[in-house]
């Protein structure tokens, strides 16, 4: 059969290094990880190698699968994953993303990790899920140095080691967290989870509406304790070989994170033992809310920056009424603007990763990481939203990947503290905490006289934090602001001039629309694409 027509303008496959990025790479060697670049690049080219994408493609394609019962009729709760969904995850544990910087005690160690989880989250996003669980448990467990002494050496493991068996027998365990009930969600504090004292440990009963990863080893988990809302770890199986009783109901059928299970449990009398003290169960736990919240952040950050390349490959391969699209002013001014939105977000996120672990700054990262989680996983849908429609028609079909990401980008916002929730929390953080009110501006204050757009702009956050009137119904814009603010002031003492000078134009200027793709005229779009695009 003759052809019917010549394939022409099409825009040819792209597989490139994910760690050519040159915001993330100055930020890597800025916030002290320059050594561990080698292996961003190793990870960055599987990422973005035809491997690479077709392990993150069939893993979402092909769904887990939720086996309540065995053939026979015996309980088993089991979780059946495609088999690259464990390549994957191989690849995150043995390459550190879970837990390396506690294994790994040497400065950078948490920007290292954190760069890592930027690029290969880029190959498939659902399963950093439980590699960031992991990662976040271990600071918790320690409040209980002899389950820590036990299974902190076996989460920093880098062998993957799948399956339901003993823990201590296992090469290497991942953890999850399971918080919140139908009554309550983000309010734990109205849980109803019971634990009551038994033997060594305690008896749970009750249910959790939303537990992620549910074939995860160990389980951080908050129940009503006779000394109130406590913190416990539980194992999926109990040290004498028996299964624990957590019973899986259902697995969630959710807008997108389709390779990563997400389910709804019960505690019929489920072992576990106290971690911390009786009636401190939200202290405890937080400090592993907050270590997921950098990896929001990260995923949204991750998106973003896929979403750029994707666009900027697009646009310049695509020709359109006598020119590259790449070339026509309009696409320019849209994809400078994603450009710059993506770049602030890397920015931020490997400054917040630098003060990880580091206690001299974890006043300025309590407020800092808030205001971050609420803005830059809040900007992620809209910036996803244009880099698809970048690609026209070509990016509303699952085959450019673009539909993927796109439902992928509300996720970050919604967990580890929805909109709401985070915003009210960095009141919470400025109120309980006013130490990291001063040292959230002494960051800003680095960059103070830089940028007069910038300096007004922190001129006008003082003002509003100088009143308390109606604070928690303006909640929203101020953390807005700050975070705004934040970005800007890195921006503008390490970004390129054009993109700092773009930002604090559009994001301070009042020359600014608002929708993506409005810079005001006089920025240097080219200058901008150039800098995204050159390692």
């Amino acid at each position: 059969m003759p052809d019917t027509h010549e394939v022409t303008n099409q825009v040819p496959p792209l597989v490139h290094d994910v760690a050519d990025d040159p915001a993330l790479l100055e930020g890597l060697r800025r916030e002290g990880a320059g050594w561990a670049e080698e292996e961003l690049h190793e990870l960055g080219r599987l990422a973005g190698s035809e491997q690479g994408q077709e392990w993150g493609r069939l893993a979402n394609e092909n769904p887990p699968k939720l086996r309540t019962h065995d053939r026979y009729g015996h309980r088993v709760d089991e979780v059946e994953f495609h088999p690259h969904w464990h390549d994957l995850m191989n690849v995150a544990v043995s390459h550190g993303l879970h837990a390396s910087p506690w294994r790994q005690d040497r400065p950078g160690a948490h920007v290292a990790r954190a760069a890592k989880v930027l690029v290969w989250n880029q190959a498939e996003p659902g399963h950093v899920c439980p590699i960031s669980m992991t990662y976040a448990a271990v600071p918790a467990l320690r409040h209980n140095p002899e389950l820590a002494a036990v299974y902190e050496p076996l989460l920093a493991s880098t062998e993957y080691d799948f399956g339901l068996r003993l823990p201590t027998t296992k090469r290497g365990l991942i953890a999850g967290m399971s918080m919140t009930e139908k009554q309550g969600g983000s309010d734990v504090r109205a849980n109803t989870t019971t634990a009551t004292p038994s033997g060594d440990g305690y008896l749970l009963t009750g249910h959790k509406w939303f537990t992620s990863a549910p074939m995860s080893d160990l389980f951080l988990t908050l129940a009503q304790a006779p000394g109130g809302l406590s913190c416990f770890l539980l194992p999926r199986v109990l040290p004498d070989g028996s299964r624990n009783r957590i019973f899986l109901q259902r697995l969630k059928d959710k807008l997108g994170n389709k390779s990563n299970a997400s389910s709804e449990i019960e505690y019929d009398g489920a072992v576990g033992w106290l971690i911390g003290e009786e009636g401190r169960g939200v202290p405890t736990i937080i400090e592993m809310v907050n270590n997921t919240r950098l990896d929001c952040v990260l995923g949204s950050t991750s998106l973003m920056r896929q979403g750029v390349v994707q666009a900027v490959h697009h646009a310049s391969h695509r020709r359109a009424f006598g020119a590259y699209l790449v070339d026509q002013p309009a696409m320019a001014n849209v994809l400078a603007d994603l450009v710059v939105e993506s770049e602030a977000a890397t920015t931020v996120a490997m400054r917040l990763a630098g003060a990880a672990g580091d206690p001299s700054q974890q006043a300025f990262r309590r407020l800092a990481l808030a205001a971050t989680k609420y803005w830059v996983c809040k900007r992620g849908p809209v910036h996803a939203a244009e880099a698809l429609e970048c690609l026209g028609g070509n990016g509303y079909v699952e085959d450019s990947g673009m539909p993927r990401l796109y439902r992928e980008a509300p996720l970050l916002s919604v967990w580890e503290g929805s909109g709401n929730v985070v915003a009210l929390d960095a009141l919470r953080a400025m109120s309980k905490q006013p130490e990291s009110v001063a040292a959230f501006f002494a960051e800003i204050g680095l960059a103070a006289g830089a940028d007069d757009r910038l300096d007004g702009a922190v001129a006008r956050l003082r003002t509003e934090l100088s009143s308390l009137d109606d604070i928690q119904f303006r909640a929203r814009r101020l953390v807005e602001t700050m975070a705004l603010v934040l970005q800007g002031a890195l921006l503008v003492r390490h970004a390129p001039h054009a993109v700092a000078d773009a930002f604090c134009a559009s994001r301070f200027g009042g020359d600014w629309g608002i929708a993506l793709g409005t810079l005001p005229t006089g920025v240097d779009t080219k200058a901008i694409l150039e800098h995204a695009l050159t390692a």
